[in-house]
């Protein structure tokens, strides 16, 4: 599980209660079923206006990835699995890459492996490898950009809420304790409507652009071991070809080891 997602929900929600309290604000305010109403059934209509009902419907499934930790291979692994690769292509030649490949369970590092084994050319590799990327990059700018728009349009429809709320205090103005708590409870809605919006969906948005990033860095640097085995490259040159991919802090010669 992604710890962090939890963490900053429950201390960004621990923040605002605290500080209301703080104040000398009643945090039970906060407990608005109206200002919920336009923020959660505003921010819904929201994404149905902004995107086909095909990625509407997959609004939970990225929701999800927010709470699921990645299961990505380390990069000095994958730097380890392709300098073997490249002694085995000495040794075996590509009989022994297809063995390999079919011992890997991951479906882009498989099929790449594949392609190489069957002897297919660097460019038709790097084509096919490449669609496959861009079309991983497309799918999660989707995803983040559905949460960019509720963080962009939540605040909005907290002003929204204030309205509605300050339209209903008017209509008190002659009791001046309910016109009072008339008031408070229309800037709730603000304060929901920014507190979703800068705490939890612009965030949101921002953590799966990180999440999508590294998998993509990862993906490259793969292509990157696929054209070098694919060329013939020596053990030397295939790990001095992905050490580039790996932080120089982190860097582990396999000589050293």
């Amino acid at each position: 599980m992604e710890i962090s997602t939890l963490i900053g929900i429950i201390s960004g929600i621990l923040s605002v209660g605290v500080g209301m309290w703080l104040k000398g604000a009643d945090p039970h305010a906060l407990i608005n079923p109206a200002a919920f109403l336009i923020i959660m059934g505003g921010t819904f209509a929201v994404t149905f206006n902004a995107f086909p009902l095909s990625t509407v419907k997959k609004f939970f499934t990225y929701f999800g990835l927010l709470f699921r930790k990645q299961k990505l291979m380390e990069r000095q692994e994958i730097l380890e699995l392709f300098v073997n690769l490249a002694k085995v292509s000495k040794q075996e030649g590509v009989m022994g890459i297809e063995k390999r490949a079919n011992e890997i369970t991951d479906p882009f590092l498989k099929t790449g492996l594949t392609l190489v084994a069957d002897g297919f050319s660097a460019d038709f590799i790097a084509e096919v490898v490449e669609n496959d990327i861009k079309n991983t990059e497309e799918r999660h700018r989707v995803g983040a950009t559905v949460f960019a728009q509720c963080g962009m349009y939540a605040p909005t429809l907290g002003v929204l809420g204030a309205v509605i709320g300050l339209i209903a205090a008017l209509g008190n103005l002659s009791d001046t304790e309910v016109l009072g708590h008339s008031i408070a409870a229309a800037f709730v809605a603000t304060l929901l409507g920014i507190f979703c919006g800068y705490v939890m969906w612009h965030p949101f948005s921002n953590k799966l652009k990180q999440m999508s990033g590294e998998e993509i860095s990862l993906k490259r640097m793969m292509l990157e071991g696929m054209l070098a085995l694919q060329s013939g490259a020596s053990t030397i040159a295939m790990e001095a070809k992905l050490q580039s991919f790996i932080p120089v802090s982190k860097r582990k010669s396999l000589r050293d080891a």
